[in-house]
């Protein structure tokens, strides 16, 4: 251990000096401090407890664990919060468009607290889904010694045998549109899949986001697959502050841990758990934060060579809580990089390299378990997370082609402004197999915030058309869909992108073979109709919305509001 007296590297030992700064020290003797505080680490604790979700309502103990491990590691704790919205919750709704927008919240929260009261390091907890990449987006503009805890998944909910999650609900409603399942069946379901405290148990937005920062090294190793209601959950949250103090006396930053080839470690780990097209977007916007060269085709560029490892929902089998289980990310890391796919030389949050975290893991999954497939029986043999392109999306599109039997369709173009009108369509049986659904005006300006499409996904999956109806949208995907879906199009309708072209009955072809996503229009009839078009006024003209549509980039470039 690093011996130096530790108040040398502080950012908030400018307390300490002089009489003129005497005030500072005032306010801090008022919340109990002593002489002897002045010496020790200013550490920020950004608390996303609430009462608002599942996903936050159990993170206060973590929040009072960190305080002890600070505490027992000679620091100072300072608690502050962060707001969150419930994706599960806001689904389908006005409200799921502030989902997007409160990424940028936290991360400005982040980022405010710890400069403004210039903290020497901050330890971040967060459940739902934004709460991570907007907390790693505020470590990395704030860089000073940080580390992330993840507040942990939740538990399967029961019914009839099967295990239950949130998507089982959003499915459930679709299967009984269809006569599939009984009314009395759909309420047993919505009751019974939320048993508790923690984040969406798949291999959804918050447990990809999760595994994947565990691959960066910005949070400990089997951290991101632990249960919320667990103890061990709690033991690895002390340990994550001790960690954090260590990091803080070794001068250890999150951009000297999120480089481009941690990056494409934590993509890699994406890849092979089959994790969420929203790991698209927040890694654009993190690497953007993190002044990372990353753009949306190395995406591309790591899929084509990284297989897919695990059987986990929402195409799978299995819940975070099977994957952890079955070893955690530790034991995909190992094969992966003992495959020569992974960086072994980044830097951890440990002070470890990955390679030296990784040592003891073992080589091979266990033979008693099958979440995990060796790298000689992978689930898919290339990444599930394509990069299309075309005239409908010159600067890509993402398509989770995970789950399907052939993902390639050509089809006739069914239209819709809204989200509602298009799950409408899909209860009322007016959308058939061989159709390509269109979603637009719901990208990061014209939604504003680019909701998720769970709602009509769903439907889709639970009426039997997952796999024979093709769905593209500006918008995205809630980490729980799959199917022959196509999000992020960019450019998007409102600012004038392919898609606000597309006539009811134009055929679109969606090829994840050629990656592929193409208006099969003359070029000549395009221009036309772009002579014609007009963007529609602003949706909000006040307030955040208003704000974050002005100011968001492009999805192909993350929907960062600070692009400029």
């Amino acid at each position: 251990m690093d011996t130096q007296p530790i108040h040398l590297h502080l950012r908030s030992s400018h307390i300490t000096e002089g009489k003129s700064r005497a005030p500072n020290r005032s306010m801090y003797y008022g919340m109990g401090y002593q002489e002897s505080d002045f010496g020790k680490p200013m550490v920020g604790i950004a608390n996303g407890f609430s009462t608002i979700t599942p996903c936050n309502s159990g993170l206060q103990r973590l929040a009072d664990a960190a305080v002890e491990g600070i505490r027992e590691a000679g620091g100072n704790p300072q608690v502050f919060g962060t707001p969150t919205i419930s994706d599960g919750m806001a689904m389908g709704t006005e409200g799921m468009k502030y989902s997007l927008v409160s990424r940028e919240v936290i991360s400005d929260c982040i980022e405010t607290c710890v400069q403004g009261q210039w903290m020497d390091g901050v330890l971040v907890i967060g459940g739902c889904d934004k709460n991570m990449p907007g907390g790693l987006m505020g470590m990395l503009r704030a860089n000073v010694p940080a580390i992330y805890v993840y507040g942990g998944t939740i538990l399967p909910g029961k019914w009839k045998g099967e295990d239950l999650n949130i998507v089982s609900v959003f499915e459930a409603v679709g299967q009984n549109a269809a006569g599939k399942i009984s009314d009395q069946d759909l309420k047993e379901i919505e009751q019974r899949a939320i048993p508790g405290t923690g984040s969406c148990g798949g291999m959804y937005t918050a447990n990809t986001m999760s595994s994947a920062f565990e691959a960066l090294g910005i949070s400990l190793p089997y951290s991101s697959t632990m249960a919320n209601p667990h103890d061990e959950k709690v033991q690895s949250t002390r340990e994550s502050a001790k960690v954090l103090l260590e990091a803080i006396r070794k001068d250890i930053k999150p951009r000297d841990i999120v480089t481009r080839k941690s990056i494409e470690n934590a993509v890699a780990v994406i890849m092979a758990t089959g994790g969420s097209t929203n790991a698209v977007l927040h890694f654009l916007a993190i690497a953007h934060a993190a002044e990372v060269e990353w753009t949306i085709d190395d995406f591309e560029r790591v899929r084509q060579r990284t297989p897919v490892l695990c059987d986990l929902k929402p195409s799978g089998k299995y819940l975070a809580v099977d994957l952890h289980r079955a070893g955690g990310i530790p034991q995909i890391m190992k094969m992966l990089l003992n495959a020569g796919l992974l960086h072994g030389d980044c830097l951890t949050i440990t002070g470890q390299t990955v390679a030296e975290v990784l040592a003891d893991v073992p080589d091979q999954p266990r033979a008693d378990q099958d979440v995990i497939r060796p790298l000689s029986n992978p689930m898919y043999e290339q990444g599930h997370l394509a990069i299309l392109k075309g005239n409908l999306s010159p600067e890509g599109a993402v398509a989770k082609i995970t789950g399907l039997a052939n993902p390639v369709i050509t089809g006739p173009a069914r239209v819709f402004d809204d989200e509602q009108s298009a799950l409408q369509a899909i209860l009322d049986g007016r959308i058939q197999a061989g159709d390509v659904m269109v979603l637009r005006y719901l990208g990061p300006k014209g939604g504003p915030g680019m909701p998720e499409m769970l709602a009509p996904t769903g439907a889709l999956i639970g009426a039997g058309l997952g796999e024979s109806v093709g769905l593209i949208t500006d918008g995205r995907f809630s980490g729980g869909t799959w199917g022959m879906v196509v999000g992020h199009v960019a450019p998007e309708a409102a600012a004038g992108g392919t898609i606000a072209l597309v006539n009811e009955g134009d055929t679109i072809t969606i090829d994840a073979h050629r990656l592929l996503l193409q208006l099969n229009v003359p070029d000549e009839e395009i221009a036309r109709r772009r002579q014609g078009w007009t963007a529609p006024p602003p949706r909000y003209t006040r307030g955040v919305q208003a704000k974050f549509a002005f100011n968001a980039s492009s999805a192909s470039k993350g929907a960062v509001l600070d692009n400029f």
